[in-house]
């Protein structure tokens, strides 16, 4: 496009691309609070599916979706894709209201390396071309190399629980280990999900690579498509119980990295720029890396709220009641003319 009508079209593709920040922010905010509610367990799952706040979730990703779709349309990649990153950069402060807190300065700066780390890997990572897609052998170890790295990520997590029994430090640490690894799951997953939904696209208008689409091979895109977009959205659900901003930050990062990995590896990509692409990528890997330990700093603060305006972390005294303290945050002093509560043996 250009002249009035280019202009006007990435008008429309930016205010499209920040509706679908939005709604991913929403919806991340929206899972985060439901797993901080949400009890793990056998029988989680289904009640999951039976709370309202679950299907909002899901229709906010949906309409995220949507809308990024619908801003492909209006502008190229190049531009739609990084801003597709202010999900972060939007969830940090929905986050935070709704917790009744304040975004910290740790975490400002851990989603500011994130958000330059992220649009630096995007900006050199070609675009897949329309007309190419995985043959049906590259699809299946698509497949399998995803199901593989989602399990070993799950059986780390599990391995991470086990560490409770050496105190709450040690217990946070392992939620916030857990949490990344389902982030990283998720990314990948999702990744997997676009390139063979780039496949079946393709199997749709003209035959597969390697020869004609037979019946049972476009029922089996669509079934894995299903199945890695719901594995997906019940991944990052499970990563939030570690919290908001970090797992947000490694589910944004992981998708394009996977989804580059699968270029590279199987449609015969590369990065933009030769050999200064790699080290562009190279380099905004590490900076996003850098955005994610912040975050990552900054996961007891945003859990509790109990964090300093510049970021700082509450010492032990100042984050822990003692046990009378405790006693009256639970049961006040007076209720309905009780006598207040006895002070505790020391």
């Amino acid at each position: 496009m250009s002249g009035a009508g280019g202009t006007a079209g990435t008008v429309v593709a930016v205010l499209l691309s920040l509706v679908s920040a939005a709604g991913y922010a929403l919806a991340a905010v929206a899972q985060s609070r439901l797993a901080s509610t949400s009890a793990g367990g056998r029988g989680a799952l289904r009640r999951l599916l039976g709370r309202p706040q679950w299907w909002s979730a899901v229709g906010l990703n949906a309409a995220g979706a949507l809308a990024h779709v619908a801003a492909l349309h209006y502008g190229p990649l190049t531009l739609v894709q990084p801003l597709g990153a202010l999900t972060l950069v939007a969830a940090l402060p929905i986050g935070a209201y709704g917790a009744h807190r304040r975004v910290s300065r740790v975490e400002w700066r851990g989603a500011l390396w994130t958000l330059a780390g992220l649009v630096g890997l995007v900006a050199v990572t070609g675009p897949v071309a329309p007309d190419e897609a995985l043959d049906l052998r590259e699809t299946l170890i698509v497949t399998s190399a995803t199901l593989l790295l989602i399990a070993l990520l799950a059986s780390r997590g599990r391995g991470g629980a086990q560490t409770r029994g050496g105190g709450q430090g040690r217990e946070r640490g392992g939620e916030r280990g857990r949490g990344l690894g389902h982030a990283t799951a998720s990314g990948v997953a999702s990744a997997a999900g676009s390139a063979l939904t780039q496949t079946l696209t393709v199997a749709l208008a003209r035959d597969l690579p390697g020869g004609p689409t037979a019946w049972w091979q476009t029922a089996l895109l669509a079934l894995l498509i299903a199945a890695f977009a719901a594995g997906g959205l019940l991944l990052s659900q499970a990563a939030y119980r570690g919290g908001l901003a970090a797992p947000l930050a490694v589910v944004n990062l992981s998708n394009p990295a996977a989804a580059a990995v699968i270029g590279v590896a199987l449609l015969g990509e590369t990065f933009r720029a030769g050999p200064w692409g790699w080290a562009v990528a190279a380099v905004a890997s590490l900076v996003a890396a850098r955005g994610v330990v912040l975050l990552t700093t900054g996961l007891g603060t945003e859990a509790t709220g109990d964090g300093t305006a510049d970021g700082s972390v509450p010492t032990p005294r100042e984050a822990a009641p003692s046990l009378d303290e405790a006693a009256r945050l639970v049961v006040p002093d007076t209720l309905a003319g009780q006598e207040p509560l006895p002070e505790p043996v020391r």
